[in-house]
């Protein structure tokens, strides 16, 4: 792939991993939050704003260490995904979550901008899987937990 076009494709997976484009970004849906609201049951729902927040911030971990770690063992699926459903954040644990979803995304956005990432080489320990593939599950996955976050926040009269 050609430099100026490798570079435009990273700018366009960066923004599609931070930005909301059409839609909010991840930090704007979980702004402003009390523990109250991210811990709080909604009838029929069978997870919290934080239990959304700590599964994307397990998936991107899982996806990231993937992409980087052919010894990397990923949880099992589903339950290694999501906390325990009766699992609660205290401020700390909110906070780490956050914390740990920004670092790692950070930590894959600086592996699309490593000129030695190959973004179309199949990842040798996968099964055809590549990093342009990974950056748009991250993209895909984020953006649709984020909305759910939004939604949950409008049921519990928590956004804007």
């Amino acid at each position: 792939m050609e430099k100026a076009a490798r570079t435009a494709l990273v700018a366009e997976l960066i923004a599609l991993i931070t930005k909301g484009n059409a839609h909010a970004t991840f930090e704007e849906a979980v702004a402003d939050l009390t523990p109250e609201i991210w811990n709080q049951h909604v009838p029929e729902v069978p997870y919290t704003i934080w239990h959304l927040a700590e599964h994307v911030r397990i998936a991107q971990w899982d996806i990231l260490e993937f992409s980087l770690d052919a010894r990397h063992q990923s949880p099992e699926w589903p339950a290694g995904y999501w906390p325990a459903k009766d699992a609660t954040a205290d401020e700390q644990t909110w906070q780490h979550t956050l914390d740990q979803i920004s670092a790692d995304r950070q930590r894959f956005i600086d592996l699309l901008q490593n000129p030695a990432t190959d973004l179309l080489a199949p990842l040798p320990h996968g099964t055809g899987q590549n990093i342009l593939r990974e950056a748009l599950l991250i993209g895909d996955h984020n953006a649709y937990h984020t909305s759910e976050i939004i939604l949950l926040r409008r049921l519990l009269k928590a956004w804007k």
